[in-house]
């Protein structure tokens, strides 16, 4: 079984797509997305700016171009998924792999997303917390909430890592709570605002139409949806909880536990992270980051 992952805005970076765009395949995706978005990509991952890559706005796109051209790469190998998922807004490019989406309507859904959440007024930020439980960063974040001013636990990553996301000042006080309370380290996440938290709700209505108005097809093999962690075939489940996605906690760690038994697993985009969050797990992740790498991977033969 071959199960595919793909990493989402916080892998941003100039120079993201380098040996993509020296691919046949995936320099066509990159060009049509350069025809498609709002703003072309590839140039400004190329060569940046960095403050205009890392904006919502942009690097949603950008990573989106970035993990459809790896795709593209692998279809052109013949390798194909058993089962896919995507971290936070990778979870586009999952729809993609599986055959829910198309690659027009995957980047142009990704625009609309980014559009949405970047238009919505900066009042929070999101810090992640290593070395303490999910559980315990969730006690901290209750009691570093506000009336007014909310926290939660947006992105579980791994058994220790933890992103909390909120207002501003509930993330400042979370900060020294978690400090206090023997975290390993703390750190600041350059976002333009609190992700996967109720302060995304001002987007949701126009997501929630977004969604339900782009063309979708059933998946070709299952998908493991960030709120839910579950895997599904159920074409109404999965437009629920990508709906549901832009608000709720990204199920990381409960989504590796479900893809650790797969033969072979790969990062599709230009990023290490998630191979490294699977280790942490136990399991072992091809990141296609690496050129090489990829050149090893073959289908596996079925069983005589």
């Amino acid at each position: 079984m071959i199960g595919f992952v793909f990493p989402g805005q916080g892998t941003v970076r100039i120079g993201m797509g380098g040996w993509l765009r020296r691919d046949p395949a995936g320099a066509a995706v990159l060009a049509r997305a350069d025809e498609l978005l709002p703003e072309p990509v590839s140039e400004l991952c190329a060569r940046g700016p960095l403050d205009k890559l890392v904006d919502t706005a942009h690097a949603q796109p950008a990573v989106t171009a970035c993990n459809l051209a790896a795709l593209a790469v692998l279809g052109g190998r013949g390798v194909e998924p058993d089962i896919v998922a995507g971290h936070s807004v990778g979870e586009i490019s999952a729809l993609c792999a599986a055959g829910v989406l198309d690659v027009d309507t995957a980047l142009r859904l990704v625009a609309d997303r980014a559009r949405l959440m970047a238009d919505l007024p900066d009042t929070g930020g999101m810090t992640a917390v290593l070395g303490l439980t999910p559980q315990r960063v969730e006690e901290l974040s209750a009691e570093a909430a506000r009336p007014g001013e909310p926290l939660v636990v947006g992105l579980e990553n791994a058994p220790d890592h933890t992103v909390v996301s909120g207002a501003t000042g509930a993330v400042d006080r979370l900060v020294a709570l978690a400090t206090a309370a023997g975290a390993r380290k703390v750190v600041a996440l350059k976002v333009s605002n609190a992700f996967h938290s109720p302060l995304m709700a001002g987007a949701l209505d126009g997501w929630a139409e977004a969604v339900r108005a782009t063309p979708m097809r059933p998946p070709r093999v299952p998908v493991v949806p960030n709120a839910t962690a579950e895997p599904t075939t159920d074409l109404p489940t999965i437009v629920d909880a990508l709906i549901a996605q832009l608000t709720a906690r990204v199920r990381w760690t409960e989504t590796m536990r479900v893809l650790a038994d797969a033969e072979t697993l790969v990062e599709v985009g230009d990023s290490k992270v998630l191979a490294g969050l699977l280790r942490g797990v136990g399991a072992r992740c091809v990141s296609m980051a690496d050129p090489a790498a990829v050149r090893r991977l073959r289908r596996p033969e079925p069983a005589a």
